[in-house]
């Protein structure tokens, strides 16, 4: 089950109590206070996980608690300190407050861990009361409650290209050529119902990420299709391959199916619009001779938009080699450009 988006309630454990006691022992019969302070509460940790790609497990795990922390005891014993609770999520997920939205943690790498709440503090025993005027204290402190919070947590996938473009455009077919991913395929819209991940090897142990969403269609930032909750998996994408369906199937215009799903784009978020694209004309193995208008249209289209151009079959593999080098030139400039500006 794919899931990426949950709200969790986070609570710390609550320290434990401090202690009231005094020393007992043969042939002393006034002992001194001897109470010890409670334990510290178990504090909640979240940690990414480059093995994880959904957050499935807080779909049924909504409240996490850590445990508390021991009481004091006599003889000036600590009560044991509570549990902490780590709690792995994939990498790419987003901690925001869940009443501001504030962010909390970003995490980008494996590995990483953040504290999400904090145990309470451990109430100080009798013991800790005593001075030279107060010899016999009864006071105690009760243990302090832990943290409690209620969070966000979305995934958002870290891939260096994503693939945009109408529903059956043949972007699952491409992710599938190109790299080991094997998303569902079919001949009818909406196959692809989540997001999927493909490495594609470059050689010499270079590879890159594609993001394959599912598919837009006009309206879809009004809920239209599967909407547009599955965009903010290419916001983390270096550059975008905008897939058209140039196959006279469809019956629809190549250059409008273009200008809706930038037009999508731009009501979800418009920073998307400046990203380095690429323009794939998909399905050319489709065309007759009298068709090749279409191929045209699009290829005007890029030239007008100042994005490069690939024409491409993902069923037959025609076009991929030079797709691919496109991407790989696009992601060696992209990086460049970034060193240049640091």
């Amino acid at each position: 089950m794919f899931i990426d988006r949950v709200k969790v309630q986070l609570i710390a454990g609550k320290g434990g109590d401090g202690c009231v006691s005094f020393r007992r022992e043969y042939r002393v019969p006034k002992g001194g206070p001897d109470g010890g302070r409670g334990g510290d509460g178990g504090n909640i940790y979240l940690v990414s996980d480059q093995n994880l790609n959904t957050l499935a497990f807080f779909r049924f795990h909504p409240i996490n608690k850590a445990k508390k922390g021991a009481h004091g005891q006599g003889s000036n014993r600590q009560g044991k300190k509570g549990q902490d609770l780590y709690l792995r999520v994939p990498v790419g997920t987003m901690v925001k407050v869940a009443t501001t939205g504030r962010i909390l943690h970003d995490f980008l790498k494996p590995g990483e861990i953040y504290l999400a709440a904090r145990g309470g503090r451990g109430g100080r025993g009798n013991a800790s009361f005593a001075t030279p005027t107060h010899q016999v204290p009864r006071e105690f402190e009760k243990g302090k409650p832990g943290e409690e919070i209620e969070v966000i947590l979305e995934l958002k996938l870290i891939a260096d290209v994503g693939l945009v473009g109408f529903p059956n455009a043949g972007k699952s077919t491409l992710i599938s050529k190109i790299s080991a991913a094997r998303p569902l395929i079919a001949d009818y819209p909406f196959t692809t119902l989540v997001p999927n991940l493909g490495v594609v090897d470059l050689g010499e142990n270079e590879s890159l990420v594609v993001a394959d969403i599912p598919g837009l269609i006009e309206g879809a930032h009004q809920g239209h299709g599967l909407g547009i909750q599955f965009l903010r998996h290419i916001e983390r994408t270096k550059i975008l391959v905008h897939l058209i369906d140039i196959s006279p199937l469809t019956q629809r215009d190549p250059v409008r199916d273009y200008e809706v799903i930038q037009n999508e784009l731009k009501a979800f978020n418009p920073d998307l619009l400046a990203r380095k694209q690429i323009i794939a004309a998909n399905k050319i193995d489709l065309l007759s001779e009298n068709q090749q208008e279409r191929l045209t249209a699009v290829k005007k289209l890029a030239r007008r938009e100042r994005k490069p151009f690939v024409a491409i079959s993902a069923a037959t593999g025609e076009g991929l080699a030079s797709l691919v080098s496109s991407i790989a030139r696009m992601l060696k400039d992209e990086k460049k450009e970034k060193l240049d500006e640091d």
